[in-house]
């Protein structure tokens, strides 16, 4: 039974991985949380059935065609229907006490904006709203009175690790790295990993285009320019070190020389649970991190020769302008070729760097607007599809 004073809880990004672990923590704790809304892609039926079973109040699905669908399956359970782009973000703006923003790449922007402005607590997972548009979010947030969490489980780590400490008593923090599946393979048996090769992530179960960032590190490269908005500090005040062990999530290094670390299992319903909770706690329904089972702790600095993903990462906030609005525009597009079978995984930075080089691309001053970030992202994308020899118009992916 849920009480009167349940923490309200809207899910964009529902039927993804993400959304999965708030589902789970939301059931570890009968009666804690209520949910308002859920939001999917294109699953009528997997979105009703969480709809259902977390007893949500309405359900937004963004492909307009599968409403008559998601009608049907919710008929009779007293869960409102809403389909398209549009639904999604008025879902997302919906009165709740927290907005798990779990939307998948820019696609994501939108709706997260949405929540932000009507002045919600966001758990913020979708990273690629933070790189192409870091400045314009949190002036967002800032005028609507909001707040994001870091849902991440780099960024949440740290956010836990820096306690009551201000940003300036911190000299650097760390994000650590799996080093995915190709860790010790060589640059050219990289360039050449198969699709099911580039999928086997060692640690998390994801969706298919953040498992592919993994492989290639470029999801680390988006972490680190999400760091840089969420936390404040420059490039050079933000490491990332491969941790093949994942029992360290992140460090944040004092001006005092003390190192705090973010420990756990590699489970996101550690960071999920933390964020629908803050600042209090609740259970997770993770297992407790055991650290004389796992007996060592190992950490190398990443190989920018073999995963060149993260320098380009890096290069881009370095840069600054428009151009992580670019690298993240021109990844999308280049990871769905990939998925595809039309490029080669090692094609995948190649085309990255390739759009990010081309005349004009760096001339966009840093998104002011939201509206700003659309515009750089669409040209990016069409410049990318370009290269790809593909139609200008593929829509968001």
């Amino acid at each position: 039974m849920v009480s009167a004073a349940a923490t309200s809880v809207s899910i964009l990004g529902a039927t993804g991985s993400i959304g999965s672990s708030a589902a789970a923590v939301i059931r570890a704790v009968p009666g804690r949380y209520r949910v308002e809304a859920v939001a999917g892609g294109r699953n009528a039926a997997a979105l009703a059935a969480l709809a259902r079973d977390l007893g949500a109040a309405c359900a937004a699905i963004a492909d307009e065609t599968a409403y008559s669908a998601l009608k049907a399956e919710l008929s009779g359970s007293g869960i409102t229907p809403m389909a398209g782009a549009a639904a999604v973000c008025e879902a997302a703006a919906r009165p709740a006490d927290r907005v798990v923003a779990a939307i998948t790449g820019v696609s994501g922007l939108a709706p997260t904006c949405a929540a932000l402005s009507a002045g919600a607590t966001v758990a913020l997972a979708n990273k690629e709203a933070m790189v192409s548009a870091g400045a314009a979010v949190l002036a967002l947030a800032k005028a609507a009175g909001a707040t994001i969490l870091p849902l991440d489980s780099e960024h949440n780590s740290i956010f836990q690790a820096l306690g009551a400490a201000t940003m300036d008593q911190v000299e650097k923090i760390a994000l650590t790295a799996s080093g995915g599946p190709f860790r010790t393979w060589s640059r050219e048996r990289i360039a050449g990993a198969s699709l099911a090769e580039a999928l086997k992530h060692p640690n998390f179960a994801m969706g298919a285009k953040i498992t592919i960032d993994s492989a290639s590190m470029m999801n680390k490269g988006l972490e680190l320019i999400e760091a840089h908005h969420l936390f404040g500090l420059p490039e050079s005040r933000i490491e990332v070190l491969v941790h093949p062990q994942q029992a360290i999530h992140g460090l944040v290094q004092f001006t005092d020389g003390s190192v705090n670390a973010g420990m756990a299992v590699p489970d996101m319903r550690v960071p999920m649970a933390h964020c629908l909770a803050w600042p209090q706690r609740a259970e997770s329904g993770a297992r407790r991190l055991d650290l004389a089972a796992i007996g060592r702790l190992d950490f190398f600095a990443p190989d920018l020769e073999r995963f060149p993903a993260l320098a380009l990462a890096r290069h881009a906030l370095v840069e600054g302008r428009a151009m992580p609005t670019v690298l993240n525009a021109a990844n999308e597009v280049a990871v769905a070729a990939f998925l595809d079978g039309r490029i080669a995984f090692g094609d995948i930075v190649n085309l990255v760097q390739t759009v990010m080089n081309l005349p004009g691309m760096s001339a966009f001053a840093e998104p002011k607007s939201i509206e700003d970030a659309i515009f750089v992202d669409d040209l990016a994308r069409v410049r990318a599809r370009e290269q790809l020899s593909l139609p200008p118009h593929r829509g968001t992916l």
